[in-house]
């Protein structure tokens, strides 16, 4: 199951009693001010879930998939997500549970 931004709305009006129009306000205020400081070069850190971070990845050879063409893939940051040891646990025992 995927899990959208209206996913989080909906329980956030379901479970805590925000109207609908607050609840997107919250949510979409939340990932503007992850990626307001991910843009700005800094870590967000969300105790108990895990940190984003930025990573400098290096120019590498590559392959166009469709030519077969040998192509240099630029440098770039990229966002990494690592998770935290109590997700990481939560994870853990879930998949114990279901097998």
């Amino acid at each position: 199951m995927t899990l959208t931004k209206s996913d989080i709305v909906e329980d956030l009006n379901n479970e805590i009693g925000l109207n609908k129009r607050e609840a997107k306000e919250l949510v979409d205020s939340l990932f503007n001010n992850i990626k307001n400081k991910l843009e700005k070069g800094h870590e967000v850190k969300l105790s108990g879930f895990g940190n984003f971070q930025l990573k400098n990845k290096s120019p590498r050879p590559g392959r166009n998939p469709r030519t077969g063409e040998d192509v240099e893939i630029t440098a770039r940051k990229v966002v990494t997500f690592k998770s935290g040891q109590k997700l990481k646990e939560a994870v853990k025992t879930l998949s114990s549970d279901s097998e």
